[in-house]
């Protein structure tokens, strides 16, 4: 143990994890320790039932491979300590602003208060007792809250790209820790090799071109992740009913209220599907169907998918159809005119990602700085994604669009969302809507 750790962990992914005291102050605070009640995957364990980690655990293991990226650069180029110390403890409090079931409570937060986790945790640090933390300990909050962003406009480059992005240990633990968890074996990828590969060149975040392999495995593992695990039809199904749930119960129970950070803390999983089932609806019919959606949920009755559609572009046609939340209620409610039924049965869902990571900016990611040392004489290149050949292949968007609905409406809406969207359908839509 480091003479100046004080507390370790044994973790199942990364081995002991050693904490300095300031981090551990912080990771016993009431605060972070919420995020052991955080599913990382949120409703996945219902399709993956060893899917049970938590943002805790994934934060613990940011910052452990944090401290190895920082360490190892630190052998190589002239990063300071207190820059190593930030980019820890940015590591550890990049997620601490989650909602509940993670992500997917996200889905409802922005479209009723216009903010993300990143803007979440930016309070969070900024404005509850972690911020006396960090100061007690050195640290300007509003710098740290802005870094474990990856947004921080007065630190280099390359310290942002560490926490988001690409080349990040964010995505790396993750990776692992997610394919650990499901017992899928995707993410098992040498990280080891892209972090003992950093370089910084021109204060950001380059690669040894021989690692470039390990990098390419990691970027075809997400996107294997997103379409097994992440996107698992199940795995939606059971997510966009939470989702439905907690919409239409939201003004009753003030679950996106955030103006008030201690109610926002206050929930968890576990609290939050309990006040979803034990509703007192009041005879309201939305709230009796939130309730009842939500106890579906809880016994595994779920929603069964009855229509699918990949695709995997260079821009999102989908997504730009069926992004918007009033088209995806439109064609449901054509749907269920068609199969006869109530619209309310009937679930429209169109995840959507970039199927190569955006940078620390939210940026598309379209250069590598790659270093050859080939000859003796290392020297240095930007190469675009395109140039190779397996990032290029797949970079772009990956597109599903799914259509859902209850068990006993299963047939009837098959068959109209099959006249609907069937064939040309998408393409009709992308026209009816471009008129």
């Amino acid at each position: 143990m480091d003479s100046k750790s004080v507390a370790e962990f044994r973790d199942p992914v990364h081995g002991y994890i050693y904490l300095d005291e300031d981090e551990k102050e912080i990771i016993d605070h009431p605060i972070f320790q919420r995020l052991r009640r955080i599913r990382q995957l949120s409703g996945a364990y219902i399709t993956y039932p060893g899917a049970q980690h938590t943002r805790f655990d994934h934060l613990i293991g940011a910052t452990y491979l944090a401290s190895l990226a920082a360490t190892r650069l630190s052998e190589k180029t002239e990063v300071k300590q207190k820059q190593a110390k930030e980019v820890r403890i940015a590591a550890l409090l990049h997620d601490v602003g989650h909602g509940p079931f993670s992500h997917l409570f996200e889905e409802v937060l922005a479209e009723r208060q216009k903010l993300s986790h990143e803007d979440m945790t930016r309070r969070v640090i900024r404005e509850t007792e972690i911020r006396d933390i960090l100061q007690k300990h050195g640290y300007q909050a509003n710098t740290i809250s802005e870094l474990a962003i990856g947004l921080s406009q007065d630190r280099p480059l390359f310290m942002n790209e560490l926490i988001g992005g690409g080349l990040s240990v964010d995505i790396m633990d993750y990776l692992l820790r997610d394919s650990y968890f499901t017992g899928v074996e995707y993410g098992k990828v040498d990280i080891h090799r892209i972090i003992n590969s950093f370089e910084i060149i021109d204060n950001r975040l380059a690669l040894d071109q021989a690692a470039l392999y390990a990098l390419e495995a990691l970027i075809i593992a997400r996107y294997e992740m997103f379409r097994a695990v992440y996107f698992h039809r199940t795995v939606r199904a059971a997510e966009i009913m939470l989702v439905r749930a907690i919409s239409l119960a939201d003004n009753a129970l003030n679950l996106t209220r955030v103006d008030d950070l201690s109610g926002y803390l206050s929930l968890t999983d576990e609290t939050t599907l309990a006040l979803l089932a034990d509703l007192q609806t009041g005879g309201r019919s939305d709230l009796e169907k939130a309730k009842q959606i939500a106890q579906n949920y809880r016994d595994r009755r779920l929603i069964k998918c009855v229509f699918e559609k990949t695709v995997q572009r260079r821009d999102t046609l989908i997504e730009k159809i069926f992004g918007q939340k009033k088209i995806r209620e439109q064609i449901g409610s054509e749907i269920a005119e068609k199969a006869g039924v109530d619209p309310d049965n009937v679930y429209v869902d169109v995840p959507t990602t970039p199927s190569v990571p955006l940078t620390s900016s939210r940026q598309a990611l379209q250069t590598l700085t790659l270093i050859s040392k080939t000859g003796g004489h290392p020297h240095h290149q930007k190469v675009g994604i395109e140039e190779l050949p397996l990032m290029g292949a797949i970079s772009g968007y990956m597109d599903i669009l799914r259509v859902y609905t209850v068990k006993d409406h299963r047939e009837a809406v098959q068959k109209a969302t099959a006249k609907i969207l069937g064939d040309d359908g998408v393409a009709e839509w992308w026209n009816r809507i471009s008129m």
